[in-house]
C-alpha cells in the first residue's frame, strides 16, 4: 500500500512492510482470540503489573526520556535495566526507536509534512500505516543519531534481538502460569501497548487544549486530559513539543505524569541526577505561548508557503533548543 504525499516537504511513501505486519499482526491476531478463553483474575493483575513497568519504567523514563532526549543522568546499569524493560513493551530495538522519533520530529517541526508522520489520515488508515507499514523517502534522509546509543554494544544487541526477547519472558510465564499467563502477559500485553503507543501518538497530534503554539511547524501537539494521565505523561504532548528535553511532561496540577514520578524517586534514592525541568532553557526556540488556549483541533491543513517562507522556518525550527540548567 502506498500514501501519496500532499505537502511537499518529506516526499516519499508509504510502504507495506511485511515485517513489521506479520510481527503486529500475528501478535494482534493471538491476543484477539485468546483474552477472552484464557481470562483470569491472576493473568489481567501480570498483565496490568506488566504493562505499567514496561510502558512507564521502561519506554517513557528510559528509553523517551532517557536514550531520546537525554534529559537526566543514571549509572550505566541503571539505563541498560530501563532500555530493556523499554525494548519489551514491543515496538522495536533501542537504535530504531530513536532513528524513528527523531526522523518524526524533524518532519513534524518543518512547515509542511507528509501525513503519515502529521497523523492527518482517518485513525484506520493512521493505524496500519504506523504499525503495519514504513516510510521509504524519495530522497535520502538521515535523522539524527545518538552518537552513545549507535556505539554501545549493549544497545546493539538489543536491536538485533528486540523481537526475541519476548520468548525468555513468554517460556517463564507459561512455566509459573499456564496458558492465561502467556496470553495475557505476552500477547495482550503487548497488543495494548503498541496499539495503545500509536493512539495516544494519533490523539495528542489532533486535539486537545494547548497553551504553547510551535511557529513554523506543520504539526502541533496538544495535552489531552485522558491519555495524559493513562500514557505515563505521555499524553500531554504540548508540553513535549514546547520542552522537548524536560524530562517532566506533566506541568500543571492537573496533569498526571507517573514517568516524573517515577524519576522523582530515582532522584530521591540518588540514582537520577542532573535532570531537565521545563523551563527557557529546554524550551523550543520556535514555541510561542498560545493565545487561543481551551480545546481545538489539528484537523486542518497548515496553510501553504512560499518557497523562500520555508527555507526561512527550516532555519529556525531544526532542533535548536537552549541547554537547561539541571536539576541534581
Amino acid at each position: 500500500m502506498s500514501g501519496a504525499n500532499t505537502m511537499g516537504s518529506g516526499d516519499g511513501r508509504v510502504r507495506w512492510s511485511a515485517g513489521r505486519s506479520l510481527w503486529f499482526g500475528l501478535i494482534t491476531l493471538v491476543a484477539l482470540v485468546g483474552a477472552v478463553p484464557t481470562f483470569t483474575l491472576s493473568a489481567f493483575v501480570l498483565f496490568a503489573v506488566s504493562t505499567a513497568l514496561t510502558l512507564c519504567v521502561g519506554h517513557s523514563v528510559g528509553i523517551h526520556r532517557g536514550l531520546i532526549h537525554r534529559s537526566y543522568r543514571v549509572p550505566w546499569w541503571l539505563e541498560y535495566t530501563l532500555t530493556y524493560l523499554g525494548v519489551l513493551v514491543g515496538l522495536g530495538g533501542p537504535r530504531g526507536l530513536v532513528r524513528m522519533h527523531n526522523t518524526r520530529d524533524f518532519h513534524q517541526n518543518q512547515p509542511d509534512c507528509h501525513d503519515y508522520f502529521a497523523h492527518r489520515q482517518s485513525a484506520w488508515r493512521d493505524y496500519f500505516w504506523n504499525l503495519h507499514c514504513r516510510f521509504e523517502f524519495a530522497r535520502p534522509f538521515e535523522p539524527r543519531l545518538d552518537a552513545r546509543v549507535e556505539a554501545d554494544a549493549f544497545h546493539g544487541f538489543l536491536e538485533r534481538t528486540w523481537m526475541l526477547q519476548q520468548l525468555p519472558w513468554a517460556v517463564l510465564l507459561w512455566a509459573l502460569g499456564g496458558l492465561p499467563w502467556l496470553v495475557w502477559g505476552s500477547f495482550v500485553r503487548v497488543t495494548v501497548s503498541t496499539t495503545g503507543h500509536w493512539l495516544v501518538g494519533y490523539v495528542t497530534h489532533r486535539s486537545g487544549y494547548r497553551d504553547w503554539h510551535n511557529a513554523g511547524a506543520a504539526v502541533q501537539g496538544f495535552n489531552s486530559l485522558l491519555f495524559g494521565a493513562l500514557s505515563m505523561g505521555e499524553g500531554w504532548h504540548n508540553n513535549h513539543h514546547t520542552f522537548p528535553r524536560s524530562a517532566r511532561l506533566g506541568i500543571r496540577w492537573w496533569e498526571l505524569d507517573l514517568g516524573w514520578g517515577f524519576l522523582a524517586l530515582l532522584r530521591a534514592l540518588g540514582l537520577a541526577t542532573d535532570i531537565l525541568l521545563p523551563g527557557e532553557g529546554t524550551r523550543a526556540h520556535h514555541a510561542r505561548p498560545h493565545s487561543e488556549g481551551g480545546l481545538i483541533s489539528a484537523r486542518t491543513s497548515p496553510p501553504a508557503r512560499s518557497p523562500s517562507s520555508r527555507r526561512a522556518s527550516c532555519l529556525g525550527t531544526c532542533a535548536d533548543v537552549r541547554r537547561s540548567p539541571r536539576v541534581t
